[in-house]
């Protein structure tokens, strides 16, 4: 009777398996490495391309499962792709010209190559908002260093305003303030977002996610307090410290950009909250988010999980906090030169029970760049400060 029954539920196994469609990931970062995680909670292994499978999301896949090649490229694209049956990302900068050729073949390709397209670059993402009246800050778009300062003059703007390369910039790289116009080389020589600088109370974001069988759900505003030296998040907290009414109108508009991007997938959405009351969408980013980490340990269903179940047209999870919790960057020490991380202080994180841990597995450690992250399932601020002093990722030269 054992053995039949042991029998019996192996084939039930190898059917389920069978029914699971392949899943490709174009990307192996540390985004892609927690979806390898949370995906192998359903039974689901994912496949990835990147350059490194010593890359964070090729140390916990299934060796087979990722594939040595360069993400922008239109053949590795493609030649990863036609193998899967779904294709999803974990950055936008990828070959979206690859990935309709795959949509044409019949690969479903979530997001969908026209939302990262519009997505990708951040002067037609601009001009999304407009066109589709989702309030955001004044801004013109610029070719160069020379129309920048034309623009300038024509558009009677001042200093300060915000100067955002229109592509590739992500973790604050591509993006700068410009306060003063007597040292001009210090504005860039590319196509760029130029924006007024506005006066910010604070700084939000909304993960939404939408199945591709039109399923939406949201998560909790989050308030993201930055590391303004380096342009990146420092730590966020959940849940935000904003009223109930603003709260309904972020997820208001965060519902309108999802509506009009027809996006399947995970859609993160930053926010101004501007002195005066007034709410602004910064950015948006069609993936899972830094903004959205804290899901991990403290709501029901991680953003990991959720983009996984979004694309399969699984039935969404629940979106609901399970703690207050705060998310907090490990970022590389200032003072740190680039080679091997040694985190100092590690033990005593590790002692104080509300801090769950999340490194990223990068051996290679520099000033700023993001070597994992800690979920404090706590909102007291003097707690957030004692673990932000408690772990360096450092080097010892």
């Amino acid at each position: 009777m054992i053995k039949e029954a042991n029998y019996y539920f192996g084939c039930m196994v190898e059917k389920l398996e069978q029914k699971l469609p392949k899943v490709g990931v174009l990307g192996g970062g540390q985004l892609g490495r927690m979806l390898a995680l949370e995906s192998a909670n359903l039974g689901i292994h994912p496949y990835f391309l990147d350059k490194s499978a010593d890359f964070p999301a090729g140390q916990v896949c299934q060796a087979s499962h990722f594939v040595t090649g360069d993400f922008t490229d239109f053949d590795n694209v493609v030649n990863f792709g036609k193998t899967m049956d779904i294709v999803t990302i974990e950055i936008e900068n990828v070959n979206t010209l690859a990935l309709k050729k795959l949509e044409d073949q019949g690969i479903k390709v979530f997001p969908q190559s026209k939302v990262i397209e519009t997505i990708k670059d951040k002067g037609i993402q601009k001009a999304f908002y407009s066109t589709h009246k989702i309030p955001t800050s004044p801004f013109f778009l610029a070719t160069d260093r020379d129309d920048i300062l034309v623009k300038l003059k024509e558009h009677n703007w001042q200093v300060p305003f915000i100067q955002k390369a229109r592509t590739e910039g992500y973790d604050g790289k591509g993006v700068q303030l410009i306060k003063d116009l007597s040292q001009k080389e210090l504005i860039w020589d590319r196509p760029s977002v130029i924006e007024q600088a506005i006066d910010i109370d604070k700084e939000l974001a909304v993960i939404i996610v939408r199945s591709s069988n039109g399923e939406v759900k949201t998560y909790d505003p989050v308030e993201m307090i930055f590391d303004h030296s380096a342009n990146v998040l420092d730590y966020q907290q959940c849940p935000a410290t904003i009223s109930k009414e603003i709260a309904e109108s972020l997820s208001q508009i965060a519902h309108q950009i999802v509506k009009s991007l027809e996006i399947t997938g995970i859609l993160a959405v930053e926010f101004f909250l501007t002195t005066s009351g007034d709410i602004l969408v910064n950015e948006v980013a069609p993936r899972t988010h830094n903004s959205g980490h804290h899901s991990l340990d403290a709501c029901v269903c991680s953003q990991f999980e959720q983009q996984m179940r979004a694309i399969m047209g699984l039935p969404l999870g629940d979106t609901s906090i399970t703690s207050g919790s705060a998310m907090i960057n490990i970022l590389g020490d200032d003072n740190a030169v680039n080679g091997p991380v040694h985190y100092d202080g590690l033990a005593d994180l590790l002692a104080i029970p509300e801090a769950k841990l999340h490194l990223y597995g990068k051996e290679q450690v520099k000033p700023k760049r993001k070597m994992g992250h800690i979920n404090l399932l706590s909102t007291d601020l003097s707690l957030i400060n004692k673990v932000k002093s408690t772990l360096t990722a450092t080097n010892y030269g």
